[in-house]
């Protein structure tokens, strides 16, 4: 019989991945919101996605074997509630936000994994003397503010001095309630404890810095067991926030990645995760050997996909749709045609911008060109503004992706400037 599994967001690109899955065969996927509802825009209506989604599963007109999803907020917090509704595997709502509410989430590491997390707490960006709080949690300059929840780097800022907290908070406070507000109403879904909902979807965390070699653990739990299976490097540009690329597989040491699996097992299984995917942000201190856990995601992280195609064989999405069909991942080791994989990030340093030329599509098509199983998404358009581009860090704009796999990193790198020689973006009016 036919097993139908709805994806949340799908568009083009995945589901031509998803046909490549293992297993598939007796699946039919549907696509369930739309992919500018729920990731190509800055506002989340959160009700009514939800009741728009389930106006589409009550009207369908056969089982409801799975409901998926690869993107972060609000995807992977509508999961859960969504899940719950039509008796599918996924993880329960509040093991999710444990991971998710950033401060929740620092609350339960510090249970189990305390030497493996910063300083941290939690503040009120309205509040006008939160920065003298902060100073009585025992954090000094420098250190980090983020959002108990964002989406990529959004809305994060190392702080430096008074000055530099009062631009980020001038910044947090007109943009925080776009997600604020439609994560308190998945907060209200929730059984949680007094003090974690006192902390209301608009506030903010402050953290001792952590550094070092940056890299994520994919991984997922099924029926209790946690399993960790594969690491994949984060390399920053120079001496900023930004990311460069992501390489699979890391180049860490095997001691080190193991310990950051072992790691990983235990704040799973002490949150109580279960027949859902995650990845993990780590940073290795090569100087103290230390591990620092950065923050959870309760998901697959999308960026990796075509990574582990090119070296594993396959997307790890088939952990996604395996998990949510109730049955173990299939997911294959190193039977992909690349020894190396990466996706590269085409960013701008500037504030903001106005496109003035792109690639035309024959361009993209002749870059690509220059290296086998080369894929590239360009993100912009002529005549828009760099400001208009979604889920951006606060120090650059991602303007394109590259992904390409070859036999050695060096060799990559190699290849990816030859791949950008092809590329030609413009920009005027702009603000540094």
């Amino acid at each position: 019989m036919t097993k139908h599994v709805f994806v949340i967001g799908l568009n083009d690109l995945n589901a031509e991945r998803l046909k490549r899955l293992r297993g598939v065969e007796d699946v039919k996927f549907h696509p369930l919101l739309s992919p500018a509802q729920v990731s190509e825009t800055q506002d989340f209506d959160i009700p009514a996605m939800l009741a728009e989604a389930v106006a589409t599963l009550d009207a369908h007109d056969g089982s409801i074997d799975a409901i998926v999803g690869y993107i972060d907020f609000p995807v992977s917090t509508m999961l859960p509630i969504l899940c719950k509704k039509y008796g599918t595997p996924q993880a329960s709502l509040e093991s999710l936000l444990k991971c998710e509410h950033k401060y929740w989430s620092r609350s339960v590491m510090r249970e189990a994994i305390p030497d493996h997390i910063p300083k941290f707490t939690a503040f009120d960006p309205f509040d006008e003397t939160a920065l003298s709080k902060i100073g009585e949690a025992d954090l000094r300059f420098p250190f980090f503010v983020k959002p108990i929840k964002s989406s990529g780097s959004r809305l994060g800022f190392r702080i430096d001095s008074p000055e530099d907290f009062d631009f980020a908070t001038e910044k947090l406070r007109a943009e925080i309630r776009s997600i604020g507000e439609p994560f308190d109403h998945v907060l209200s879904q929730a059984e949680m404890p007094d003090d974690i909902r006192a902390v209301e979807g608009h506030y903010c965390m402050a953290e001792q810095v952590i550094g070092g070699r940056q890299c994520t653990v994919e991984g997922y739990v099924h029926d209790g067991d946690v399993v960790p299976y594969g690491t994949v490097d984060s390399i920053r540009y120079p001496q900023v926030l930004s990311f460069y690329y992501y390489l699979y597989p890391s180049q860490l040491p095997p001691k080190v990645q193991e310990k950051m699996w072992e790691i990983t097992r235990t704040i799973m299984a002490h949150i109580g995760y279960d027949n859902a995917g995650f990845n993990i942000e780590y940073y290795w201190d090569e100087v103290q050997d230390k591990i620092w856990l950065l923050e959870i995601n309760t998901r697959i992280a999308q960026s990796h996909c075509d990574l582990f195609e090119m070296v594993d064989g396959v997307s790890h999405q088939q952990v996604t749709v395996d998990l949510g069909l109730g049955r173990k991942p299939d997911l294959p080791h190193r039977e992909g045609p690349q020894n190396v994989a990466a996706e590269f990030f085409y960013r701008v340093f500037f504030r903001d911008a106005t496109i003035a030329r792109t690639p035309s599509r024959a361009e993209i098509e002749v870059a690509a060109e220059q290296v086998e199983g080369t894929r590239i998404s360009s993100y912009v358009s002529k005549g828009m503004q760099l400001s208009e581009l979604p889920e951006q860090d606060a120090y650059s704009f991602a303007v394109a992706s590259v992904w390409m796999g070859a036999t050695k990193q060096s060799k990559l790198l190699w290849n990816y400037e030859q791949v950008m020689k092809r590329l030609n973006y413009e920009f005027t009016d702009i603000v540094e």
